[in-house]
């Protein structure tokens, strides 16, 4: 009987295992014949199949897991057109990325091309531009990238709002998660979104969780420890160390950056709606930058609007916080309490906002 029973169990689980998986069909144009076209299942971020244009037009036809998330490529193109698998045959135009289908991918190609509309319009920008052009405009180039990168997060939370009883959050889920934190995972699960089970949503949710995870030894190394201080000049020159605003209740989130750093530079929108939020309530900051070009340390300053005080000693990646907190990379930060223990390290996104939540409340 109990073989019987183990027997039955597995016939089950193969049967309903079978039912999950759904027939696609696949169709579409483009106008560079002799170029292949490759199906990509983005669980595994890898091509299920491809087929090289002719006479401008190509088809794919197989079966996938019901709902798998799916995209169209060209390989001379870096656009993708992403569509479920939901049963409903699909036609992709390669050529503007559009797509006829359900309503469900209907609607997912309308958002994906509105998100990625000013993303394609900065990289048109770009790729016209030598790279003695960029590095001449570096801090005009990085303004409208970070412009680009805040819409394309704010079109994710929107997503998520307007869309939380459709498969369509998904396409979005790693720009959520990046800005909201992973934990909102477990919040999705528990709500029973209709996509909280999507293997994608949790695929997002771990590769967003490894991009912010703190590196291993010197990233970690100094929390529990009383923070070493700093002494540097701010923009007029006057000398101002780190302890003057350690102690009294405060506690004080010390930012490496860099005028020149992207990253750096996409972070501070996010540090900056932290210290307008909590700075009444004894939060500070202090930026040191690894800057070598005063003029352009100040123009970024000016630029981003950090109203908390900057120190720098102009010395590039020689900074005297380098050898110190052992920084090999930017952007980086250390949290230290009213006591001067540093409490907490790379706090990058929503990290920081739920540290400072934990801390000092709503």
């Amino acid at each position: 009987m109990r073989k019987l029973f183990l027997l039955a169990v597995l016939v089950a689980t193969a049967a309903t295992s079978m039912a999950q998986k759904v027939n696609y069909s696949v169709s579409g144009t483009y106008a560079d014949n002799g170029k292949k076209i490759y199906l990509i299942d983005k669980l595994i971020d890898q091509a299920i199949d491809s087929v090289v244009v002719a006479d401008g037009k190509f088809s794919f036809s197989g079966s996938a897991d019901k709902d798998a998330l799916m995209s169209v490529r060209a390989e001379n193109k870096t656009w993708a057109t992403v569509f479920f698998n939901d049963g409903t045959p699909v036609i992709v135009n390669v050529n503007d990325s559009t797509l006829k289908g359900s309503p469900l991918n209907e609607r997912l190609t309308k958002y994906d091309l509105e998100q990625e509309a000013p993303n394609r319009t900065f990289r048109a920008k770009i790729s016209k531009m030598t790279e003695d052009e960029i590095m001449a405009h570096q801090d005009e180039v990085m303004d409208q990238l970070n412009k680009v990168m805040d819409g394309q997060i704010q079109f994710a939370n929107k997503m998520f709002k307007e869309e939380r009883n459709s498969l369509i959050p998904l396409a979005f889920s790693q720009l959520y998660f990046y800005d909201n934190g992973v934990e909102e995972y477990d919040n999705l699960v528990k709500e029973q979104v209709v996509f909280a089970n999507h293997p994608y949503l949790k695929k997002a949710k771990d590769e967003v969780a490894e991009l912010l995870k703190p590196e291993e030894g010197p990233k970690t190394a100094f929390i529990g420890q009383q923070f070493t201080d700093l002494e540097m000049a701010d923009p007029d020159g006057k000398m101002h160390k780190i302890s003057e605003l350690v102690g009294e209740g405060k506690w004080v989130l010390v930012d490496f950056w860099a005028s020149w750093c992207g990253p750096c530079r996409a972070e501070m929108p996010n540090v900056l709606e932290a210290y307008n939020k909590y700075h009444d309530k004894g939060f500070e900051v202090i930026g040191i930058s690894f800057d070598q070009n005063r003029d352009a340390w100040l123009k970024a300053v000016e630029q981003i609007k950090m109203p908390w005080l900057q120190l720098s000693d102009l010395k590039g990646w020689k900074c005297a916080a380098a050898p110190v907190y052992k920084i090999d990379a930017i952007p980086d930060n250390i949290l230290i309490d009213p006591q001067g223990k540093i409490v907490d390290r790379a706090l990058r996104g929503r990290a920081l906002h739920k540290r400072l939540q934990k801390l000092l409340g709503e």
